[in-house]
C-alpha cells in the first residue's frame, strides 16, 4: 500500500491528524468501534487517557489480526463523551498515539457523544485502513 499524507498551506497545519490521506492498496479494512474493554468485557481505566490507551490498543490488535499495521490507517473518528476534557489532554493523548502507532497520522475527526455503548466508556474509536 501506498499513502501519501496531504497537509495544504492553505489550511490549519494539523496536529495529530492529517487533512487528508490518498491511500492506495487492493484490501480495505472497516475497522469497529474499540473502546477500553478488556478480553473480559469489562471498561478498564478511569481516565480519559488510560481509556484511550486501551481503545487504541484494541484497534490496533483488530488491525493487525486482519494483517495490517498502523501505518495502513486511513482514517479514525474518535467518539468522547467530553470534547473539553479530550482537548484538555491532548498532549498527553498525542504522546499515547505516537508510541502505539507512529507518527504516519490517519485523517481523524473527534465528535462529542452523548453516551457510548458500555456507559463508562469515556471514548472509543473507529476507522478504516487500506492494505496493500
Amino acid at each position: 500500500m501506498s499513502t501519501e499524507r496531504v497537509n495544504p498551506p492553505g489550511l490549519s497545519p494539523p496536529t495529530g491528524f492529517s487533512h487528508a490521506v490518498v491511500a492506495t492498496g487492493t484490501r480495505v479494512v472497516f475497522l469497529a468501534g474499540q473502546t477500553a474493554l478488556d478480553t473480559d468485557g469489562k471498561v478498564v481505566g478511569e481516565t480519559l487517557p488510560e481509556q484511550f490507551g486501551k481503545a487504541l490498543t484494541n484497534l490496533l490488535t483488530a488491525l493487525r489480526a486482519a494483517g495490517g499495521a498502523p501505518a495502513d490507517l486511513a482514517r479514525v473518528t474518535v467518539y468522547a463523551t467530553d470534547v473539553a476534557d479530550y482537548r484538555r489532554h491532548a498532549p498527553e493523548l498525542g504522546h499515547i498515539w505516537r508510541r502505539l502507532a507512529g507518527r504516519d497520522y490517519p485523517a481523524m475527526a473527534v465528535i462529542g457523544a452523548a453516551r457510548l455503548w458500555d456507559e463508562q466508556a469515556l471514548v472509543e474509536l473507529d476507522g478504516f485502513a487500506v492494505l496493500p
